[in-house]
């Protein structure tokens, strides 16, 4: 199992990026996955989540109504779109797979991680 993340890069305060978590080895038919991220000297923070099959999103206080969750079961990748993206949103993003159907907040349940792209937000 292989989760490839992509689509960070640099923007300023305002601005938009979406991030891309291709996978190979499993379907998102068959896993719950999530978005985490960690700034530097800060723990890893869970940012959003999508249930087996795209069945239910979840997301942390600081990003809802900014950034969305979606999957593509066909092309095996699962997006985030970050909208609106503050300074306080730069750290690196990983993404993250379970076979369980509800994607939980907490890292230790999620067994499969992508190797993290860095978003760095200017003001």
């Amino acid at each position: 199992v292989q989760l490839q993340a992509s689509g960070g890069g640099l923007v300023q305060a305002g601005g938009s990026l979406r991030l891309s978590c291709a996978a190979s080895g499993l379907s998102f038919r068959d896993v719950s996955s999530g978005w985490f991220r960690q700034a530097p000297g800060k723990e890893r923070e869970f940012v959003a989540g999508i249930n087996r099959s795209g069945g239910g999103t979840s997301y942390a206080d600081s990003v809802k109504g900014r950034f969305t969750i979606s999957v593509d079961n066909a092309k095996r990748t699962v997006y985030l779109q970050m909208n609106d993206l503050k300074t306080e949103d730069t750290a690196v993003y990983y993404c993250a797979a379970a076979f369980r159907g509800i994607a939980l907040s907490g890292d230790v349940n999620y067994r499969y991680w992508g190797q993290g792209t860095q978003v760095t937000v200017s003001s």
